[in-house]
């Protein structure tokens, strides 16, 4: 079942292991068919080497296991939570890299500092809110996904999801997303480039405002909508 999807979120799973995002079996990547709803994910704490696309588990957008002899990737409902709450994405990757994954511990957004952030994210990579102890207790995979739709839903400043692709979950880690498994890998591996660059940014001056809004705008909308020029014509 579903033989294309297996093999591209499986090859999202190794580039983030290529690119170093993750150490042993932390981290994961998943994959949707929106004209089924049926969902391709890491098994849980299978190791990258060894894995192969008949490992992969697929679920429905509920969580149920249709195919697959494995335990899905035990942050399988917030993946599912992020597709049915954004149906324009089709693949998810949750790692814990480190430099994003020091932001997400600070608790603090990462800003905009320079154009390389602005050519992939519109605006500063969002924090969430720190998830309360009965979000903790009850259903907390489910609830991380809650806590990244209400940050992106929030009313003093809603984000699209496709102009920022990428959170970091307070405490936690970052998650990041795109068109394809393969896109949000690569979203994922560039995320962990800005978070570093942020870092050293704000070590080396601390009262750094980032980059202007014509600076951000020229950048994003020249590889992102329908006047983005960056590429080759198609």
């Amino acid at each position: 079942m579903l033989d294309a999807l297996r093999a591209e979120v499986l090859e999202a799973n190794l580039e983030i292991v290529r690119r170093g995002l993750v150490l042993y079996t932390f981290g994961n990547a998943s994959g949707i068919d929106r004209a089924t709803g049926m969902v391709a994910i890491k098994p849980s704490g299978v190791p990258y080497e060894t894995m192969t696309p008949a490992d992969l588990v697929i679920t429905d957008l509920e969580g149920k296991v249709v195919e697959g002899a494995m335990k899905p990737s035990s942050d399988l409902a917030t993946h599912l939570l992020l597709y049915r709450e954004f149906p324009s994405i089709g693949g998810v990757v949750h790692t814990h890299s480190e430099y994003a994954t020091a932001w997400a511990q600070a608790g603090r957004d990462i800003p905009a500092y320079g154009t390389t952030h602005a050519d992939y994210f519109y605006g500063p990579v969002p924090v969430t809110e720190e998830l309360t102890g009965e979000e903790i207790g009850g259903d907390y995979v489910l609830n991380t996904g809650v806590a990244i739709v209400r940050r992106f839903r929030a009313r003093d400043r809603e984000l699209d999801p496709d102009a920022v692709p990428g959170v970091l979950v307070r405490g936690h880690a970052p998650f990041a997303w795109g068109k394809t498994p393969i896109d949000a890998a690569h979203n994922a591996v560039v995320l962990e480039a800005v978070a570093r660059m942020a870092y050293f940014t704000a070590t080396l001056n601390a009262t750094c405002e980032g980059v202007s809004q014509p600076l951000l705008d020229r950048h994003y909308f020249r590889k992102h909508g329908a006047k983005a020029t960056y590429g080759q014509t198609k």
